[in-house]
């Protein structure tokens, strides 16, 4: 099943499918971020915003909007 990053709960993992911007490609390309990269939600801000994942081997915030254009896969 394919969800926004946003969507996943702390704890939850999922595979890098797709980005629904240019913009974010470009700045998660440059970062290692790439389909068929595995990603860890690990924690979430009180308010949503912003979000602590782990890809590529290290910690990543990203704002809130940013992770709903990045498409995952949930790993089952």
């Amino acid at each position: 099943m394919r969800i926004k990053l946003s969507d996943l709960k702390p704890g939850e993992q999922g595979t890098i499918r797709e980005f629904k911007d240019n913009d974010i490609f470009l700045k998660l390309m440059e970062m290692g971020c790439v389909p068929g990269e595995k990603i860890v939600m690990e924690n979430k801000a009180p308010l949503g915003d912003p979000l602590s994942v782990n890809v590529a081997g290290y910690h990543l915030s990203l704002r809130l909007d940013e992770a709903e254009k990045i498409i995952v896969e949930i790993n089952n």
